[in-house]
């Protein structure tokens, strides 16, 4: 089974044309073995990169399996919250098994139409999603989090990086399709620009990611 039929169009979320998980363990399997055995040191260097600090709100968007919102929840603590939303309700409910810690929380929810207040979070992350959104809803999306972040809240966002060599990109297009090997990650830095944030660092983080971080202006006007 490949990350094509691990994804699917339309329901059970009807508020996003985005691609939703649909085999919730299928999904986590496929990603361990994509990462290599490096997931764990990636996804640890990650909830770093966010700046999320003890007693933060921590919103993710595209949580899928919630294997990043747990890495918040541990950055945050028990001081903190850490809320995770995917569309598909499959992987919401395997994420509440996987979670016990009353300070780490997922519902349904789709990243172009949050349902938060407008700057109810300190820090906000998202990662392997924006490749899964057309086009047209990026900007929508990132303006949304830029949205119900506090002046002064962070950004880290986090997508695939296509590979440089022909080889490893037609593996990527056989395991992963055709929209992951020809990914233009490199489009994030302006997108999230365009959304009204301070764009601060980027990087990559092996072996698949490439990650920005961008930071909301301290000023409310």
């Amino acid at each position: 089974m490949n990350l094509g039929q691990l994804l699917q169009h339309g329901q059970p979320h009807p508020d996003t044309e985005g691609r939703l998980i649909a085999h919730a363990r299928g999904y986590e399997l496929f990603g361990a073995v994509f990462f290599g055995g490096l997931r764990p040191h990636a996804y640890v260097r990650l909830a770093r990169l966010s700046g999320a600090r003890p007693g933060d709100r921590v919103l993710e968007v595209g949580c899928g399996t919630g294997y990043l919102t747990r890495r918040m929840a541990n950055a945050v603590g028990p001081g903190g919250s850490v809320l995770g939303i995917d569309p598909s309700a499959e992987v919401i409910a395997y994420s509440r098994r996987k979670t016990p810690e009353p300070h780490c929380s997922y519902e349904t929810g789709v990243g172009e139409a949050l349902d938060a207040s407008d700057g109810s979070f300190d820090v906000v992350v998202t990662a392997l999603t924006m490749h899964h959104l057309p086009e047209v809803l990026r900007p929508v999306a990132l303006r949304e989090m830029y949205r119900v972040l506090r002046p002064g809240g962070r950004l880290l966002v986090a997508d695939f990086r296509p590979p440089r060599t022909r080889p490893v990109r037609h593996l990527i297009t056989a395991s992963a399709g055709h929209v992951m090997a020809n990914y233009r990650v490199d489009l994030l830095d302006g997108l999230i620009a365009d959304a009204g944030f301070e764009v601060r660092g980027r990087g990559e983080v092996r072996p698949w990611l490439r990650y920005v971080q961008a930071a909301r202006s301290e000023r409310t006007s």
